[in-house]
């Protein structure tokens, strides 16, 4: 089973944006992004800290997406 990345709300945003994710509004700071399928949920940006363990799963989870799919999205 693979780790989850330590990563930051900027980052993670960055990286859905690039693999096909939209960026559908904000507010306040945390900004809700949606797939093409439409499922969709809100990335907390709180001054580029590391999101912790389960917010990080629960995006994923609401998002459909496996830690390995994270992974191949950080390395592309």
């Amino acid at each position: 089973m693979t780790k989850l990345p330590v990563i930051s709300g900027k980052k993670l945003l960055k990286t859905l944006k690039k693999n096909g994710f939209l960026a559908v509004r904000q507010k306040g700071s945390h900004v809700f992004v949606e797939s093409k399928e439409g499922f969709g949920t809100a990335i907390p940006l709180h001054a580029n800290e590391d999101l912790g363990k389960g917010i990080l799963k629960s995006i994923l989870s609401d998002l459909r997406l496996s830690i390995d799919d994270l992974e191949s999205f950080l390395s592309s």
